[in-house]
Protein backbone atom coordinates (compact mmCIF):
# COMPACT_ATOMS: atom_id res chain seq x y z
CA UNK A 1 0.00 0.00 0.00
CA UNK A 2 1.23 3.47 -0.86
CA UNK A 3 1.59 5.61 2.24
CA UNK A 4 2.06 9.38 2.20
CA UNK A 5 2.34 11.02 5.61
CA UNK A 6 1.23 14.55 6.67
CA UNK A 7 -0.99 16.97 4.85
CA UNK A 8 1.93 19.13 3.75
CA UNK A 9 3.36 16.45 1.49
CA UNK A 10 5.87 17.22 -1.19
CA UNK A 11 4.55 17.99 -4.64
CA UNK A 12 5.71 14.61 -5.90
CA UNK A 13 3.37 12.84 -3.48
CA UNK A 14 0.41 14.88 -4.67
CA UNK A 15 1.32 14.15 -8.25
CA UNK A 16 1.28 10.42 -7.50
CA UNK A 17 -2.16 10.74 -5.92
CA UNK A 18 -3.54 12.69 -8.86
CA UNK A 19 -2.15 10.15 -11.26
CA UNK A 20 -3.51 7.28 -9.18
CA UNK A 21 -6.95 8.85 -9.13
CA UNK A 22 -7.50 7.66 -12.67
CA UNK A 23 -6.84 4.02 -11.76
CA UNK A 24 -9.81 1.67 -11.48
CA UNK A 25 -8.76 -0.04 -8.24
CA UNK A 26 -7.70 2.80 -5.97
CA UNK A 27 -9.12 4.93 -3.19
CA UNK A 28 -7.43 8.11 -1.97
CA UNK A 29 -7.88 8.83 1.74
CA UNK A 30 -7.17 12.07 3.60
CA UNK A 31 -7.10 11.22 7.31
CA UNK A 32 -6.46 13.07 10.57
CA UNK A 33 -5.93 9.78 12.43
CA UNK A 34 -2.34 8.62 12.92
CA UNK A 35 -2.33 5.05 14.18
CA UNK A 36 -0.42 2.02 12.93
CA UNK A 37 -3.60 0.01 13.42
CA UNK A 38 -5.34 2.15 10.79
CA UNK A 39 -2.61 1.44 8.25
CA UNK A 40 -2.81 -2.28 8.95
CA UNK A 41 -6.59 -2.15 8.59
CA UNK A 42 -6.36 -0.42 5.22
CA UNK A 43 -3.89 -3.04 4.05
CA UNK A 44 -6.46 -5.68 4.99
CA UNK A 45 -9.05 -3.79 2.90
CA UNK A 46 -6.70 -3.97 -0.08
CA UNK A 47 -6.15 -7.68 0.45
CA UNK A 48 -9.89 -8.34 0.53
CA UNK A 49 -10.96 -6.07 -2.33
CA UNK A 50 -7.92 -5.52 -4.52
CA UNK A 51 -8.45 -1.77 -4.12
CA UNK A 52 -5.18 0.09 -3.48
CA UNK A 53 -5.29 2.71 -0.72
CA UNK A 54 -3.32 5.94 -1.09
CA UNK A 55 -3.10 7.55 2.33
CA UNK A 56 -2.39 11.18 3.24
CA UNK A 57 -2.19 11.97 6.94
CA UNK A 58 -2.35 15.42 8.47
CA UNK A 59 -4.03 17.62 11.03
CA UNK A 60 -7.79 17.99 10.68
CA UNK A 61 -7.92 21.69 9.89
CA UNK A 62 -5.00 21.51 7.47
CA UNK A 63 -6.56 18.62 5.56
CA UNK A 64 -9.90 20.42 5.32
CA UNK A 65 -8.17 23.56 4.07
CA UNK A 66 -6.39 21.44 1.49
CA UNK A 67 -9.67 19.91 0.28
CA UNK A 68 -11.20 23.37 -0.08
CA UNK A 69 -8.13 24.68 -1.88
CA UNK A 70 -7.99 21.74 -4.29
CA UNK A 71 -11.68 21.99 -5.10
CA UNK A 72 -12.81 19.99 -8.12
CA UNK A 73 -9.21 19.00 -8.81
CA UNK A 74 -8.80 17.15 -5.53
CA UNK A 75 -7.81 13.49 -5.86
CA UNK A 76 -9.33 12.74 -2.44
CA UNK A 77 -12.10 10.15 -2.21
CA UNK A 78 -12.54 9.84 1.57
CA UNK A 79 -12.03 12.36 4.37
CA UNK A 80 -11.59 11.00 7.91
CA UNK A 81 -11.32 13.28 10.93
CA UNK A 82 -12.00 13.40 14.67
CA UNK A 83 -14.93 15.12 16.41
CA UNK A 84 -18.36 15.78 14.97
CA UNK A 85 -17.67 19.50 15.21
CA UNK A 86 -14.90 19.13 12.64
CA UNK A 87 -17.06 16.89 10.47
CA UNK A 88 -19.68 19.66 10.50
CA UNK A 89 -17.04 22.12 9.31
CA UNK A 90 -16.42 19.82 6.34
CA UNK A 91 -20.16 19.78 5.66
CA UNK A 92 -20.30 23.58 5.79
CA UNK A 93 -17.32 23.80 3.44
CA UNK A 94 -19.21 21.69 0.91
CA UNK A 95 -16.45 19.09 0.52
CA UNK A 96 -18.58 16.02 1.36
CA UNK A 97 -21.30 14.26 -0.61
CA UNK A 98 -24.32 12.29 0.55
CA UNK A 99 -24.02 8.50 0.65
CA UNK A 100 -27.07 6.24 0.67
CA UNK A 101 -25.79 2.85 1.76
CA UNK A 102 -27.98 0.16 3.34
CA UNK A 103 -24.83 -1.29 4.90
CA UNK A 104 -23.85 1.98 6.59
CA UNK A 105 -27.42 2.82 7.59
CA UNK A 106 -27.88 -0.57 9.24
CA UNK A 107 -24.53 -0.56 11.05
CA UNK A 108 -24.14 3.04 12.26
CA UNK A 109 -26.71 4.35 14.79
CA UNK A 110 -28.67 7.41 13.71
CA UNK A 111 -27.05 9.52 16.44
CA UNK A 112 -23.60 8.70 15.03
CA UNK A 113 -24.15 9.83 11.45
CA UNK A 114 -25.19 12.88 9.51
CA UNK A 115 -28.96 12.90 8.87
CA UNK A 116 -28.32 13.18 5.11
CA UNK A 117 -25.48 10.66 4.99
CA UNK A 118 -22.73 13.24 4.52
CA UNK A 119 -20.58 11.48 7.10
CA UNK A 120 -20.66 8.36 9.28
CA UNK A 121 -19.17 7.78 12.74
CA UNK A 122 -16.44 5.15 12.79
CA UNK A 123 -15.28 5.19 16.44
CA UNK A 124 -16.70 6.68 19.62
CA UNK A 125 -15.25 8.51 22.61
CA UNK A 126 -16.95 9.45 25.89
CA UNK A 127 -16.40 12.79 27.63
CA UNK A 128 -16.05 11.54 31.20
CA UNK A 129 -15.18 12.98 34.60
CA UNK A 130 -12.06 11.85 36.45
CA UNK A 131 -11.97 12.50 40.18
CA UNK A 132 -9.24 12.24 42.78
CA UNK A 133 -9.30 8.95 44.68
CA UNK A 134 -7.77 10.79 47.64
CA UNK A 135 -9.99 13.89 47.87
CA UNK A 136 -13.32 12.74 46.41
CA UNK A 137 -14.78 9.98 48.60
CA UNK A 138 -15.96 6.71 47.09
CA UNK A 139 -19.46 7.57 48.27
CA UNK A 140 -19.56 10.06 45.36
CA UNK A 141 -20.57 7.42 42.83
CA UNK A 142 -22.59 9.66 40.53
CA UNK A 143 -21.70 13.07 39.21
CA UNK A 144 -23.30 15.03 36.38
CA UNK A 145 -21.78 17.76 34.21
CA UNK A 146 -24.32 20.17 35.71
CA UNK A 147 -23.14 19.42 39.25
CA UNK A 148 -19.69 20.85 38.48
CA UNK A 149 -21.27 24.32 38.57
CA UNK A 150 -22.49 23.88 42.17
CA UNK A 151 -20.79 25.83 45.01
CA UNK A 152 -19.37 22.63 46.55
CA UNK A 153 -16.97 22.34 43.58
CA UNK A 154 -15.63 25.91 43.89
CA UNK A 155 -11.91 25.93 43.09
CA UNK A 156 -11.87 22.22 42.24
CA UNK A 157 -12.74 21.91 38.51
CA UNK A 158 -10.20 21.43 35.70
CA UNK A 159 -10.89 21.79 31.98
CA UNK A 160 -9.34 22.46 28.61
CA UNK A 161 -9.76 25.88 27.06
CA UNK A 162 -12.81 27.11 25.18
CA UNK A 163 -10.81 27.05 21.93
CA UNK A 164 -10.64 23.25 22.06
CA UNK A 165 -13.13 21.41 19.84
CA UNK A 166 -13.82 18.78 22.53
CA UNK A 167 -14.87 21.50 24.97
CA UNK A 168 -16.94 23.24 22.32
CA UNK A 169 -18.76 20.02 21.42
CA UNK A 170 -19.59 19.26 25.05
CA UNK A 171 -21.14 22.70 25.49
CA UNK A 172 -22.94 22.30 22.15
CA UNK A 173 -24.43 19.03 23.37
CA UNK A 174 -25.70 20.78 26.49
CA UNK A 175 -27.33 23.47 24.34
CA UNK A 176 -29.16 20.70 22.49
CA UNK A 177 -30.31 18.91 25.66
CA UNK A 178 -30.67 21.77 28.18
CA UNK A 179 -31.30 24.84 26.06
CA UNK A 180 -29.52 28.18 25.79
CA UNK A 181 -30.35 29.73 29.15
CA UNK A 182 -29.44 26.69 31.27
CA UNK A 183 -26.23 26.11 29.33
CA UNK A 184 -25.10 29.72 29.64
CA UNK A 185 -25.73 29.61 33.40
CA UNK A 186 -23.74 26.37 33.55
CA UNK A 187 -20.80 27.95 31.73
CA UNK A 188 -20.79 30.79 34.24
CA UNK A 189 -20.88 28.33 37.14
CA UNK A 190 -18.06 26.23 35.72
CA UNK A 191 -15.86 29.29 35.24
CA UNK A 192 -16.50 30.32 38.85
CA UNK A 193 -15.41 26.84 39.98
CA UNK A 194 -12.19 26.52 37.98
CA UNK A 195 -9.17 25.47 40.02
CA UNK A 196 -6.90 27.25 37.55
CA UNK A 197 -7.06 28.95 34.16
CA UNK A 198 -7.91 26.35 31.48
CA UNK A 199 -4.72 25.09 29.92
CA UNK A 200 -3.15 22.02 28.33
CA UNK A 201 -4.66 18.86 26.95
CA UNK A 202 -6.69 16.10 28.54
CA UNK A 203 -3.62 14.31 29.89
CA UNK A 204 -2.61 17.58 31.57
CA UNK A 205 -5.96 17.73 33.34
CA UNK A 206 -5.46 14.22 34.73
CA UNK A 207 -1.93 15.07 35.82
CA UNK A 208 -3.24 18.20 37.54
CA UNK A 209 -5.78 16.16 39.53
CA UNK A 210 -2.99 13.78 40.53
CA UNK A 211 -0.84 16.75 41.62
CA UNK A 212 -3.64 18.17 43.78
CA UNK A 213 -4.32 21.24 41.63
CA UNK A 214 -7.97 20.26 41.32
CA UNK A 215 -10.29 17.43 42.28
CA UNK A 216 -12.26 16.74 39.09
CA UNK A 217 -11.44 17.05 35.40
CA UNK A 218 -13.40 16.74 32.16
CA UNK A 219 -11.57 14.46 29.70
CA UNK A 220 -12.06 12.01 26.86
CA UNK A 221 -11.96 8.49 28.27
CA UNK A 222 -9.15 7.26 26.04
CA UNK A 223 -6.60 9.71 27.44
CA UNK A 224 -7.04 8.06 30.82
CA UNK A 225 -6.65 4.58 29.29
CA UNK A 226 -3.60 5.55 27.26
CA UNK A 227 -1.97 6.98 30.37
CA UNK A 228 -2.48 3.60 32.05
CA UNK A 229 -0.39 2.17 29.19
CA UNK A 230 2.20 4.97 29.37
CA UNK A 231 5.35 5.72 31.33
CA UNK A 232 5.59 5.29 35.08
CA UNK A 233 4.62 8.90 35.86
CA UNK A 234 1.55 8.79 33.66
CA UNK A 235 0.48 5.42 35.03
CA UNK A 236 0.77 6.74 38.57
CA UNK A 237 -1.28 9.82 37.67
CA UNK A 238 -4.01 7.73 36.02
CA UNK A 239 -4.11 5.30 38.92
CA UNK A 240 -4.67 8.20 41.34
CA UNK A 241 -8.04 9.01 39.77
CA UNK A 242 -11.24 7.13 39.02
CA UNK A 243 -13.64 7.55 36.12
CA UNK A 244 -17.28 8.59 36.47
CA UNK A 245 -19.67 8.49 33.52
CA UNK A 246 -21.86 11.57 34.08
CA UNK A 247 -25.62 12.00 33.63
CA UNK A 248 -26.50 8.34 33.93
CA UNK A 249 -29.97 9.11 35.27
CA UNK A 250 -31.06 11.49 32.51
CA UNK A 251 -29.71 12.22 29.02
CA UNK A 252 -26.51 10.17 29.33
CA UNK A 253 -22.80 10.83 28.93
CA UNK A 254 -21.77 13.05 26.04
CA UNK A 255 -20.14 11.03 23.25
CA UNK A 256 -18.36 12.13 20.12
CA UNK A 257 -16.95 10.43 17.07
CA UNK A 258 -14.12 9.87 14.70
CA UNK A 259 -15.87 9.71 11.36
CA UNK A 260 -15.54 9.79 7.63
CA UNK A 261 -17.36 10.84 4.51
CA UNK A 262 -17.05 10.59 0.75
CA UNK A 263 -15.54 13.69 -0.85
CA UNK A 264 -17.90 15.65 -3.10
CA UNK A 265 -15.84 15.23 -6.28
CA UNK A 266 -14.41 11.81 -5.42
CA UNK A 267 -12.90 10.34 -8.60
CA UNK A 268 -13.33 6.83 -7.18
CA UNK A 269 -16.71 7.12 -5.47
CA UNK A 270 -17.67 3.44 -5.53
CA UNK A 271 -14.35 2.49 -3.94
CA UNK A 272 -14.81 5.21 -1.33
CA UNK A 273 -18.21 3.84 -0.33
CA UNK A 274 -16.75 0.32 -0.28
CA UNK A 275 -14.06 1.48 2.15
CA UNK A 276 -16.57 3.06 4.54
CA UNK A 277 -18.68 -0.09 4.40
CA UNK A 278 -15.60 -2.18 5.17
CA UNK A 279 -14.80 0.01 8.19
CA UNK A 280 -18.19 -0.72 9.81
CA UNK A 281 -17.77 -4.50 9.70
CA UNK A 282 -17.40 -5.91 13.22
CA UNK A 283 -13.79 -7.03 12.88
CA UNK A 284 -12.73 -3.77 11.25
CA UNK A 285 -14.63 -1.79 13.89
CA UNK A 286 -12.75 -3.50 16.68
CA UNK A 287 -9.38 -2.78 15.06
CA UNK A 288 -10.25 0.83 14.15
CA UNK A 289 -11.38 1.65 17.70
CA UNK A 290 -8.48 -0.20 19.34
CA UNK A 291 -5.89 2.12 17.82
CA UNK A 292 -6.96 4.90 20.20
CA UNK A 293 -8.72 2.90 22.94
CA UNK A 294 -12.08 4.15 21.65
CA UNK A 295 -15.45 2.42 21.60
CA UNK A 296 -16.65 0.86 18.35
CA UNK A 297 -19.67 2.58 16.84
CA UNK A 298 -21.24 -0.68 15.70
CA UNK A 299 -23.08 -2.59 18.39
CA UNK A 300 -21.54 -5.98 19.13
CA UNK A 301 -18.03 -5.17 17.92
CA UNK A 302 -15.39 -6.20 20.46
CA UNK A 303 -13.49 -3.62 22.53
CA UNK A 304 -10.02 -3.75 24.04
CA UNK A 305 -9.71 -5.14 27.55
CA UNK A 306 -9.04 -1.68 28.98
CA UNK A 307 -12.16 -0.22 27.37
CA UNK A 308 -14.19 -3.20 28.59
CA UNK A 309 -13.00 -2.59 32.17
CA UNK A 310 -14.72 0.82 32.14
CA UNK A 311 -18.01 -1.06 32.09
CA UNK A 312 -21.34 -0.23 30.44
CA UNK A 313 -22.80 3.25 30.58
CA UNK A 314 -25.77 5.25 29.36
CA UNK A 315 -24.73 7.49 26.48
CA UNK A 316 -26.39 10.53 24.99
CA UNK A 317 -28.36 9.87 21.83
CA UNK A 318 -28.19 13.47 20.61
CA UNK A 319 -27.46 13.40 16.88
CA UNK A 320 -23.83 14.36 16.54
CA UNK A 321 -24.59 16.86 13.78
CA UNK A 322 -26.12 19.05 16.50
CA UNK A 323 -22.62 19.46 17.97
CA UNK A 324 -21.57 21.31 14.85
CA UNK A 325 -24.81 23.23 14.45
CA UNK A 326 -24.48 24.66 17.98
CA UNK A 327 -20.72 25.20 17.84
CA UNK A 328 -20.78 28.95 17.23
CA UNK A 329 -23.34 29.50 19.99
CA UNK A 330 -21.25 27.40 22.37
CA UNK A 331 -18.15 29.48 21.70
CA UNK A 332 -20.05 32.73 22.25
CA UNK A 333 -21.45 31.47 25.56
CA UNK A 334 -18.04 30.44 26.83
CA UNK A 335 -16.56 33.77 25.77
CA UNK A 336 -19.25 35.68 27.67
CA UNK A 337 -18.69 33.51 30.74
CA UNK A 338 -14.93 34.14 30.70
CA UNK A 339 -14.02 30.55 29.81
CA UNK A 340 -10.67 31.08 28.16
Amino acid sequence: MKLFVRAACVAAASAVLISSATAANVVNVYTARHYDTDAALLERFTEQTGIEVNLIEGKSDALLERLVREGDRSPADVFITVDAGRLHRAVEAGVLSSVESPVLAAAVPASARHPDGLWYGLAKRARVLVVSRERVPDTVETLDYEMLALPEWRGRVLSRSSSNIYTQSLVASMIETRGDAATEAWCEGIVANFARRPQGGDRDQIRAVAAGEGDVAIVNHYYYLRMLEGNAADRAAAESVRVIFPNQSDHGTHVNFSGGGVVARAPNRENAVALLEFLVQNEAQSAFAAGNQEFPVVEGAATTSLVAELGPFVESTVNAEALGLHNAAAVRMMDRAGWR
